[in-house]
């Protein structure tokens, strides 16, 4: 049972992060890779709040590993920073190394204290 949560989660959140990733980039235009940013970020947020809120059950199963699993990136994360490396944008290889790991923890660290915070 658990294993079909996990796979039902992913069902959800990997169109869910190439729906959000497509309209970003479109919006954006740019070789900065914003839309995986934001996928990671709002995955991380909503993972965040999903363990502050002391998900139980088989819940995480389907949100916190199938759903957000699926949402954030890590392999797309790792080849857009190659690809803007091997383009010689080295200022925006390293900005999106900086600005994903550290906007990505501070999500999910932000998101676990304000969902403990309005649960107790």
């Amino acid at each position: 049972m658990t294993a079909l949560l996990v796979v039902f989660g992913g069902m959800l959140g990997a169109p869910a992060r190439y729906l959000i990733d497509r309209a970003v980039s479109a919006r954006l235009r740019s070789p900065m890779p914003w839309g995986t940013l934001t996928v990671n970020i709002v995955g991380s947020a909503m993972l965040g709040a999903l363990i502050g809120a002391g998900a139980a059950g088989l819940v995480p199963a389907f949100a916190e590993i199938g759903f957000c699993g699926a949402l954030t990136t890590f392999s797309t994360f790792g080849y857009e920073t190659i690809r803007l490396v091997t383009g010689g944008a080295y200022h925006l290889a390293v900005g999106n190394v900086v600005i994903s790991v550290a906007a990505s923890l501070a999500a999910v660290s932000a998101a676990v204290s304000a969902t403990q915070w309005l649960w107790t």
